[in-house]
């Protein structure tokens, strides 16, 4: 180890050795912003560690040679491979004099605790400088010669993480090209810190209590402020949901959990819980920081940044820096609602008038632009690389069936159809609510998409297979998993994603939707035209296999299949004959339908019976658009015509998505209704009168409204009152998950939610049932 890298000494040339982060670091406090003190632990000497570690035993030391046939699709091997690599990092010894210095450095300062930052630097032409970089984490240690050697290979060895080394080689990088530096700092007394985002739509800052860390591993919801560009002001802010905080020292709530054996996690207070977590000043503070840096910098950059109390004052510090290269100034950017996770780059396949036609001829790979989606589109859309819609919110169908099939989407993109042409070139982030329109004819091999666009986390997308293979920061891999006791159930239609539900901590299936099983089984054809066609056997067979999967798959885990709702107007290509087709969820469907006509109910209900006399107990039925106790009666005794009520396990459900349950749910109790789940998308439409498919208006009149709450809070009190259980299967709790919270505390018996949430859901529900254990105790304690 030649030397150590001071940030107000960096220049220019030292970039590739200090790497990324700490080279614009150095440049903005060279230039007199606040960024706390620190040096640089070199590349070098990353690449001098490396070599000590070439013993004919060392994988590390063959796997600048193997990586190229590391099977990476092999998750297993992954993993074992990965967990040997870092072995050898971690149980290797660094030279005494390295430690000596860095230790005897970092005593100046006189602080406690140490902040280890990745700084990453790549010897390529690509430069994936803040996806590359937010693969690895920050490192917490005490500043002390055994901790700091600890603290330095622990942070190295996240180069070798399964999720690292699939992420590698995606990029086509090897070993000897990545340049890893690691910053190092004194940290101490963050009472807040957060993200400071400016680009052409605004500027926007996100805050929490403590340590940054709470918003990355996302346990908290922060802090929202909108800033108006012209004249700087506050134009709208939004209150977080700050259950937790991250701190280097003990503080006085009560503590949770230990981490990187230096940073503690602690509960936040119920009051602190409802107030923001910076003053005005705080805020005006950080918006003249962001006024300096845009005439510095442009208006294309995010800050993280961290305020510090010193001497009983505060004073903000920033400390990352991300400048995007390329994305926004290379290519034109259009803006939407993400509604699906994931990044697509593909040829743009344009629709502008629904022709069945037209739909019918989508190709494959492309990504599809059209004003709007209906259901009855499932079928042509399995094999698309992403959705883009110029109407719709984040409940709309083209919103639900993107993230069943796990394709990127994007909504509410206005005129966007307009504006891309047939066959364009184009790259959208279902995360971010972007579409990319490429320019010159340029085309994205995967690894352009995963250099050029901000990377971040997520379950079930692309980057998520390295997520869900990290053996050491993946929560489903813990093997001490909070228990909690509300259940937690899925939402689901296609067999297709049972081996991946099957190893989630789930309770079971909330929701099995009928409508989407059947469309990719018979081409959007409608299941009453195929019964009056003759192929009645048919529609049985295939209802009977495909509810049987996933009877088998939860053997001894409930399934919930909600019967048939068939609505005009979700499937316009094949309901030509109809003089109207309503534009909005009135209509006849639901358990009105099965009362005008009960045949296709008759064979749901029949499929029901062959699996139950097949051994299957775990099925129950879940009744649609329930709007009257007699209509819930008519299928009460369908349902007992069947034979199914001879099982005495059997339930019937109905969905609580009418408003006029509010007002008759004792009645529908005394009528035989075993339980309800509240079927948010729908409830909150009919109770605000707006439209799903109108994203603006979804946008301002969403589930979290005052009268939708209330509505809510009312129907799992009066499940509580008339002894049956209440779920909720809408898509609120993935949305909006701060209103988990309330969900438990007035008593939810289930929550069930899309498999991609599935990890966040479980997260949220265990906290807020571990806040009302600690709020139990403080009151018996008489603490409160």
């Amino acid at each position: 180890m030649n030397k150590l890298y001071w940030l107000d000494t960096i220049k220019l040339s030292d970039r590739a050795n200090v790497g990324d982060k700490a080279f614009y670091l150095s440049q903005i406090m060279q230039s007199g912003y606040p960024v706390v003190s620190g040096f640089v632990i070199s590349a070098d000497t990353w690449h001098e560690f490396l070599e000590t570690l070439h013993s004919s035993e060392s994988l590390v030391a063959d796997l600048p040679y193997s990586s190229l046939h590391l099977d990476v699709g092999n998750w297993r091997q992954l993993q074992q491979v990965a967990r040997r690599l870092r072995q050898e990092v971690m149980e290797a010894n660094l030279p005494s004099n390295w430690v000596n210095q860095i230790a005897e450095v970092a005593s100046t300062w006189g602080y406690q605790s140490l902040i280890l930052r990745p700084s990453v630097n790549i010897s390529s032409a690509i430069q994936p400088v803040d996806s590359i970089s937010g693969i690895l984490e920050s490192t917490f240690c005490v500043s002390h010669p055994q901790q700091i050697e600890q603290g330095l290979k622990q942070t190295w060895s996240q180069l070798f993480r399964a999720r690292s080394l699939l992420y590698w080689q995606k990029l086509g990088i090897d070993l000897p090209q990545i340049n890893l530096a690691v910053l190092v700092q004194p940290i101490e007394n963050v009472i807040a810190s957060g993200v400071l985002k400016i680009n052409k739509y605004g500027t926007e800052i996100q805050s929490t209590y403590g340590l940054g860390i709470a918003i990355s591993k996302g346990d908290v919801l922060p802090d929202f402020y909108y800033i108006e560009d012209k004249n700087k002001f506050i134009k709208e802010k939004q209150l977080g949901n700050k259950t937790i905080a991250y701190s280097v020292e003990q503080q006085a709530g009560e503590f949770v959990s230990n981490h990187n054996n230096c940073c503690f996690a602690y509960h936040l207070g119920e009051e602190k819980q409802k107030q923001y977590a910076l003053s005005d000043q705080q805020v005006q503070e950080i918006i003249n920081l962001s006024n300096q840096l845009v005439d510095k910098l442009g208006s294309n950059l995010t800050i993280k940044w961290n305020i510090i109390n010193s001497n009983q004052t505060s004073k903000l510090y920033i400390n990352k820096v991300n400048i995007p290269e390329n994305v926004n100034t290379k290519w034109q950017l259009i803006k939407g609602i993400g509604a699906a996770r994931g990044l697509a780059s593909a040829p743009a396949y344009v629709i502008l008038n629904n022709s069945q036609l037209a739909i019918k001829q989508i190709p494959k790979g492309v990504i599809l632009i059209t004003p709007t989606i209906t259901t009855d589109w499932l079928p042509r859309l399995n094999e698309v690389a992403g959705i883009v819609t110029e109407r719709g919110g984040l409940t709309s169908h083209a919103a639900i069936l993107s993230r069943e099939l796990g394709i990127p989407s994007v909504v509410s993109a206005k005129n966007v159809s307009r504006l891309i042409k047939n066959g364009e070139k184009i790259l959208i982030d279902g995360e971010k609510g972007e579409i990319y329109r490429l320019t010159n004819n340029e085309y994205l091999d995967d690894r352009e998409i995963f250099a050029q666009t901000q990377v971040k986390k997520s379950f079930l997308t692309t980057v998520q297979k390295a997520t869900e293979i990290s053996t050491s920061n993946n929560f489903f891999n813990h093997t001490n998993l909070p228990m909690i006791s509300t259940q937690l159930l899925v939402n689901v239609s296609q067999t297709s994603l049972i081996e991946k539900l099957i190893n989630l901590p789930i309770d079971g299936v909330g929701l099995l939707r009928s409508e989407l099983m059947i469309l990719n089984n018979f081409q959007g054809a409608n299941p009453l035209s195929l019964v009056l066609n003759g192929r009645k056997s048919e529609l049985l067979t295939v209802l009977c296999d495909q509810i049987e999967k996933f009877a088998r798959a939860f053997n001894h885990k409930p399934i919930f299949y909600r019967s048939l709702d068939w609505r005009l107007q979700d499937f316009p290509l094949f309901n030509k004959a109809e003089k109207s087709v309503h534009k909005s969820i009135l209509g006849e469907h639901g358990t009105l339908s099965y009362v005008q006509n009960s045949t296709v109910f008759d064979v749901e209900l029949q499929a029901l019976a062959n699996l139950q006399k097949n051994g299957y107990k775990n099925i129950h039925l879940l009744l649609p658009f329930v709007r009257t106790v007699e209509e819930f009666i008519f299928c009460r005794h369908k349902v007992e015509q069947a034979g199914l009520t001879q099982n005495s396990h059997f339930q019937v459900w109905i969905m609580a998505e009418v408003p006029s349950v509010l007002f008759l749910l004792p009645e529908y109790i005394k009528a035989g209704v075993a339980g309800i789940s509240i079927g948010t998308n729908d409830l909150s439409q009919l109770i605000l009168g707006s439209s799903r498919e109108d994203g603006e208006l979804s946008s301002v009149l969403d589930e979290r409204h005052p009268a939708v709450m209330t509505a809510i809070s009312q129907l799992i009190s009066m499940s509580k009152a008339g002894g049956i259980p209440c779920s909720i299967c809408g898509q609120a709790p993935v949305l909006y998950p701060e209103i988990i919270d309330k969900l438990i505390k007035w008593g939810i018996t289930s929550i069930s939610v899309e498999p991609e949430a599935v990890e966040n859901t479980y997260a949220a529900i265990a906290r807020a049932e571990q806040r009302i254990i600690l709020e139990a105790a403080r009151k018996q304690l008489g603490y409160s």
